[in-house]
């Protein structure tokens, strides 16, 4: 992902062009390969965080037949209530701050317009000045857990144990007790396996519920609590980190 990022920011002959427009009229030759990654969502966006250029997986996901709707929007013009405001919001922070995201773990759209996870990268486009002139994005589905693997079975008992104790402090080494491997050796096969880090693992079955919930009329603090956190600030914070809205911004996005 990484690589593919920095083909688009530095052009197809790897230099850092004067404009946004110069960039556009090189990464627009890449557009063609970009387009045949069905698992990716890959765009460029302007300095106002609008699209200027994206592949047709993201075409798609937004109940789009081509780019030109698409372009000159934001996210926030472009997704449901629920989750474009927050894209929007962490574009600007790229655009305004120098910002570099990186393996970030969101909610972004399947093609079936269902929410799902996904890695996100994103990182600012700067000129020969050293201007930002844009930003680059990639989203990349979560994929599969990768069964064939010869560690699957051990990490599958890591895969349900999370799932049963979320609720409460789950620490790496109960987890590397579990598998009966090191923890370097567990971070280096969840993301071979899962594709996330055992902690990127714990985050995930606990926002899971707490989307649940967050559709109950459970209080916000209770919530934090079933979900395995103590802390509601640290609740609130990794919350908004994968779906842009606090969880009473997301209750009242969504009705509830």
């Amino acid at each position: 992902m990484q690589s593919a990022l920095s083909m688009l920011s530095q052009g197809v002959d790897g230099n850092r062009p004067h404009t946004l427009e110069a960039l556009l009229a090189g990464a627009a030759q890449l557009l063609p390969m970009l387009d045949v990654i069905p698992n990716a969502v890959i765009f460029i966006k302007d300095v106002q965080a609008r699209y200027v250029l994206a592949n047709r997986t993201l075409v798609q996901r937004c109940g789009l037949k081509d780019l030109r709707p698409l372009l000159g929007k934001t996210s926030a013009q472009v997704f449901p209530a629920q989750l474009g405001p927050g894209y929007t919001e962490q574009d600007r922070k790229v655009l305004e701050e120098g910002w570099v995201l990186e393996d970030q773990l969101e909610l972004h759209l399947y093609g079936s317009r269902e929410p799902g996870w996904c890695l996100t990268h994103k990182q600012p486009l700067y000129n020969r000045d050293g201007e930002i002139i844009g930003l680059a994005g990639i989203s990349v589905d979560l994929q599969s857990a990768s069964e064939t693997h010869p560690a699957f079975e051990r990490l599958a008992a890591v895969d349900e144990h999370i799932r049963g104790h979320f609720n409460r402090r789950v620490t790496l080494v109960e987890l590397t007790r579990i598998a009966g491997i090191s923890v370097a050796q567990l971070e280096r096969y969840c993301k071979r396996v899962f594709h996330l880090t055992p902690r990127q693992m714990i985050q995930k079955v606990r926002l899971e519920h707490a989307h649940r919930l967050l559709h109950s009329d459970l209080p916000i603090t209770d919530v934090a609590l079933q979900c395995g956190y103590t802390d509601h600030s640290a609740f609130t914070r990794q919350f908004k980190a994968s779906t842009g809205f606090t969880p009473r911004q997301y209750r009242q996005a969504t009705g509830h």
